[in-house]
């Protein structure tokens, strides 16, 4: 990496754009501002959208962070490019467990440590920079679109509302992600699917104080005992979910995909070492690869109920919640699942609870693309000439929920590749990015987008 795209790239990361705190409103505006700047010097056109309200009441409280759009004309008979990111970053929390300050880029034996060093920073400006490499050429120039939002890491709800309002502006006949993995040993891999995702807050409450454990225990009915039996009741003992009509209409894998995706996932072992336990969540008998990639899940994101403090409190609590995510595939519908979930909550609540569902996310459906898909073809050409083990195809247990939006908006073929790693560390402490990861990316770019226009 040469000094002048380090510099820009650490300038990027220096924006505390928490996309999900409202304290970083401001940040995440200059972040997106930066952005737009960087992207006009390459003659885009760009503009920053707010939903429902004008880009002059930007300071009005409580507003998302704006959406980054820009677009730069092309040659008249060539393809439309629309390129996909997010600026917006997870909290820095827990901050005593960063080895350097979070928000100060930092360079460690060749690797980037930063809060969205690779999430999604460092990747989509890695790629951005590619472009940038590409238009630096002669030859024909396509029309290249960019949309850069700042609630990927929160749901995407901006993007996700205004997403059928600008299917003029969105259209195009490629999508281009770089917010994905490489394949362990930086082995190309290209994202033949994504699962879904959906998330609430499941809240009960009993008395109507928290009580002493001595005079009340063994009458009032305990809200921290309730929750874990009610999350309790989601799976059976194999693992299974228990939820009926959760899985209904659920559309398996074929022989070919399951087969493609046995060689992109890691071994037991290399799970095992990866997570520093068993890789044995999920249902019994059922394989990693289906476990991972083609089976939907509900997962318990968080309990918090009574005391948890140092020492003792001899309480029964009142009250408790759990944050409940919801992974899903193909044939699934966010409201349907999340309505068979409720109905089996309504009927398990424990005696003396009453229970409410609250904060629902719908997010996106999940999806799979042909493996024989022209596109696809050529990108495994190109990540081939890039690598001569070629690549793997993945259908990727985690989720992009707006790619499906933007896939409806805009009409485009997606293409998702991205050059993260395990050691990355995006979500947690200490997240980096290598240099080596950058410039793969940022030759990738440079790469496809010729490729596309031939």
């Amino acid at each position: 990496m040469d000094e002048s795209v380090q510099n820009e790239y650490f300038e990027l990361l220096k924006f505390k754009s928490v996309g999900a705190d409202p304290a970083c409103f401001r940040d995440c505006v200059d972040c997106a501002s930066w952005l737009k700047r960087w992207l006009g010097k390459l003659g885009f056109e760009g503009e920053l959208l707010y939903p429902d309200a004008p880009a002059q009441d930007a300071s009005a409280p409580r507003m998302p962070p704006p959406i980054l759009f820009a677009e730069r004309k092309g040659d008249e008979g060539t393809p439309t490019i629309l390129v996909y990111g997010h600026y917006d970053v997870q909290p820095a929390d827990p901050i005593d467990e960063w080895k350097t300050p979070p928000f100060e880029p930092t360079v460690i034996d060749g690797r980037v440590y930063c809060r969205g060093a690779q999430d999604d920073k460092g990747q989509f400006f890695a790629f951005l920079c590619g472009v940038r490499d590409f238009l630096a050429k002669d030859g024909a120039k396509p029309t290249i679109k960019v949309v850069l939002e700042g609630q990927e890491e929160s749901g995407s709800e901006a993007l996700e509302s205004m997403a059928l309002s600008l299917r003029r502006k969105l259209a195009a006949d490629v999508l281009l992600v770089c917010d994905t993995s490489a394949a362990s040993g930086m082995r190309p891999a290209i994202i033949a699917g994504l699962r879904g995702v959906s998330h609430f807050t499941v809240r009960l409450k009993g008395p109507n104080r928290d009580l002493h454990s001595g005079e009340y225990g063994g009458l009032a009915p305990n809200a921290a005992q309730a929750i874990a039996e009610l999350v309790a009741t989601l799976h059976h003992r194999d693992g299974s979910i228990a939820v009926a009509g959760f899985k209904d209409g659920v559309e398996p894998p074929d022989h070919d995909e399951l087969r493609a995706a046995e060689v992109s996932t890691p071994s037991k072992e290399e799970l095992e070492s990866d997570i520093g336990c068993e890789p044995v969540g999920g249902q019994i008998g059922k394989t990693l690869v289906q476990r991972v990639s083609f089976e939907p899940t509900i997962e318990v994101n968080g309990i918090h109920s009574g005391y948890g403090g140092p020492g003792a409190k001899t309480v029964i609590p009142c009250e408790a919640l759990a944050k409940i995510s919801m992974r899903l595939v193909p044939g699934q519908t966010p409201r349907s699942a999340f309505e068979a979930v409720r109905r089996h909550l309504e009927d398990n609540v424990p005696r003396g609870m009453k229970l409410s569902v609250e904060d629902y996310t719908p997010g996106a459906a999940g999806f799979r693309l042909p493996l024989a898909s022209p596109l696809f073809r050529l990108a495994e050409n190109v990540l081939s000439e890039m690598d001569g083990r070629g690549p793997v195809f993945v259908w990727d247990g985690a989720s992009i929920p707006v790619v499906s939006a933007i896939r409806e908006a805009s009409g485009a073929a997606p293409l998702i590749v991205g050059w993260g790693q395990a050691e990355d560390r995006i979500h947690s402490p200490n997240e980096s990015y290598s240099f080596v990861q950058f410039d793969k990316a940022r030759d990738w770019a440079l790469r496809i987008v010729s490729a596309i226009v031939g």
